[in-house]
């Protein structure tokens, strides 16, 4: 650890949660001491205590009061989930405060907010860089390569093969993805679709299998890394799995009731729990891509990374680094534009990144 990281303050906001948690205690396997912070203090201090660390409590609720509670840090780290409800808040506090922003999401509507806030955050001299984790570092990175790789692409398809569980936080994100339906990106602009829209077989590296489409962040940032305009995002699915959601499309309407949403969100609140450290150790992810251009041109890519948890602490934690690190030009950033499209390459356990 440099002197510079050593003396830079820093926040984890959302200490107390699966993930947070995690990368709360690499960062101090790391030798760094970022303050950890939740909107209850006490549910954040026994972590803090227990890795001799500082710990704050305070909602965000006020964007004022917020901002005040992150005077002088460099960044914070936004882990508290859903993101629908802390991002918007949490990168105003950060604009006025003068701090960077970073968070582990994978909502499209916080990719694109962070987008609109891209002005403000080049005049206040910050970063904005949401998705630092599983969401979205892999496709982010796969897709800048595959630009690079074929610059006149007109069409990107982006997907994953992971078996792990869900942590509480991604499970409620997913409710709330489900009332929203599908997302695609068509000549530049995002649009709904029905849930599964498009189904076809993949081979994302351990062997084809059926996929649909899901409305996965990349819908935003591939688009905002790249320009290319037409974008889809698949993960593999049994065909029970993928019959249900397009049933899902039919009650749809349902989902996005908010008693409907407090009560299943509720039963995720006592019955999920993430996966454990030996399940992530056997469980890698497989991600994929491909771009082609208007005369049929096609290039592949092919990576192995650890499992999206797992690869959520060391990818989060790199980019924090990075600005610790670096010297930055404000305003609103992707993943690969942030810190490049090698990122995931360099991340522990993953495997070379191939193109073909």
């Amino acid at each position: 650890m440099s002197q510079e990281q050593q003396q830079t303050q820093w926040m984890i906001y959302g200490a107390n949660g699966y993930t947070g948690e995690l990368i709360a205690r690499e960062a101090v396997k790391r030798g760094l001491t970022p303050l950890l912070a939740g909107r209850s203090l006490n549910k954040v201090t026994p972590l803090a205590k227990e890795l001799g660390l500082k710990a704050v409590g305070f909602s965000l609720d006020d964007v004022a009061t917020a901002s005040q509670q992150i005077q002088g840090m460099s960044l914070v780290l936004n882990c508290a989930g859903p993101f629908s409800a802390t991002a918007e808040p949490m990168m105003k506090a950060c604009i006025a405060a003068s701090a960077h922003y970073l968070d582990i999401t994978g909502e499209i509507a916080v990719f694109e907010l962070a987008q609109s806030l891209d002005d403000q955050a080049r005049s206040a001299g910050i970063v904005l860089c949401p998705g630092v984790g599983f969401d979205v570092i892999p496709t982010d990175c796969v897709a800048a390569s595959l630009k690079a790789a074929l610059p006149d692409a007109t069409h990107l398809a982006l997907g994953f093969d992971s078996r792990s569980g869900f942590s509480p936080g991604t499970a409620k994100t997913s409710v709330e993805g489900l009332a929203q339906g599908g997302k695609v990106r068509r000549d530049g602009k995002i649009v709904t679709v029905p849930l599964a829209y498009e189904v076809r077989n993949i081979d994302f590296g351990d062997g084809a299998k059926d996929a649909m489409t899901i409305p996965w962040g990349d819908v935003s940032t591939a688009y905002h890394s790249t320009g290319i305009p037409n974008i889809e995002v698949f993960i593999p699915g049994s065909p029970r799995m993928i019959n249900g959601a397009k049933r899902a499309n039919y009650i749809r309407p349902i989902l996005g009731f908010n008693w409907v949403q407090k009560l299943i969100k509720a039963r995720i609140e006592k019955t999920v729990t993430g996966p454990d450290e030996a399940t992530r150790a056997r469980m890698p992810t497989f991600v994929w891509g491909e771009a082609t251009n208007a005369r049929g041109e096609k290039k592949t890519a092919r990576i192995r990374t650890a499992n999206g948890y797992s690869l959520t602490i060391t990818g989060s934690l790199a980019v924090v680094e990075h600005l610790i690190s670096n010297t930055t030009t404000g305003g609103a950033y992707t993943p690969s534009k942030l810190v490049g499209a090698d990122l995931v390459s360099r991340l522990p356990e993953s495997s070379e990144l191939v193109i073909s």
